[in-house]
């Protein structure tokens, strides 16, 4: 059986991995399943339909599952999805999805969660991903894989951030962030490519090269987004090694949704 201290509260219908650990003055609601090796701290509280994957931290003080903060929500039984190996700090809170959206809040594999991060309703947030400290969230975000988030920084309902793509502390961002792009500000503006990243995560110096090119093609030629789409495409052509990098950016900006931070 699961190791739950005495004085946590653990509801007879939670699915409960034998390995799993709940530590004192936890609960844990009727529609919660957690996969083994998962370690919930002190003063947790897990409801909601839940789904937690393996080997996930979860430290004392945060709220995971709770309804969404949206006045149109009427109880429906809307999701909350966590992946493996996920590390959660204090006094998170990550919020059900809304039947206005799929339903769902998804978090991937292997993010590193800091204190006082938010995820609000319907948010979709990829894998190895760094939220630092009172990273915020509102409704209805997507976030890529590898992204960072700074300290402080704070994200409009419906934007969309890009793989490794990363956000200075006390940005505002209001618009979506296309793949490999650093901005910072209130109101946000772009400072270049994360090429510190990207070499840490092993890209090749010719990879880089081509998420450059693009980059020149979006922000520094003075082309339209549609204009930039068609050049991006020629760019794919001429760099067929690397063009999976090229294209991940042309991708993007077909499924803006708030324009881009330009």
């Amino acid at each position: 059986m699961a190791t739950i201290h005495p004085t946590a509260i653990v509801d007879p219908a939670a699915d409960l991995d034998s390995t799993v650990e709940i530590g004192a003055y936890s609960m844990v609601g009727p529609n919660v399943k957690i996969g083994g090796g998962t370690r919930v701290g002190p003063h947790v509280v897990i409801d909601g339909h839940t789904t937690i994957g393996r080997d996930n931290t979860f430290f004392q003080f945060s709220s995971i599952g709770a309804a969404p903060q949206d006045k149109k929500y009427a109880n429906e039984p809307t999701r909350l999805e966590i992946g493996d190996r996920n590390m959660v700090r204090e006094f998170v809170t990550f919020n059900r999805g809304t039947a206005q959206d799929e339903g769902v809040t998804r978090l991937g594999n292997d993010n590193w969660i800091m204190a006082y991060v938010h995820l609000a309703h319907d948010c979709v947030v990829g894998n190895h991903t760094i939220f630092a400290n009172n990273a915020q969230l509102a409704g209805h975000v997507q976030v890529g894989d590898w992204a960072i988030l700074g300290g402080h920084s704070g994200v409009h309902q419906f934007c969309k951030i890009g793989a490794h793509a990363m956000l200075g502390m006390f940005t505002s961002l209001t618009q979506d962030v296309p793949p490999f792009v650093i901005l910072n500000g209130n109101p946000a503006a772009v400072h270049g490519l994360n090429i510190e990243g990207l070499k840490r995560r092993g890209f090749e110096r010719a990879e880089i090269q081509a998420i450059r090119n693009a980059y020149k093609i979006i922000y520094k030629s003075g082309l339209t987004l549609d204009e930039a789409k068609v050049a991006l495409v020629e760019e794919e052509r001429q760099a067929p090694d690397v063009a999976q990098h090229v294209a991940s950016m042309r991708t993007f900006l077909d499924n803006v949704t708030r324009g881009i931070v330009r």
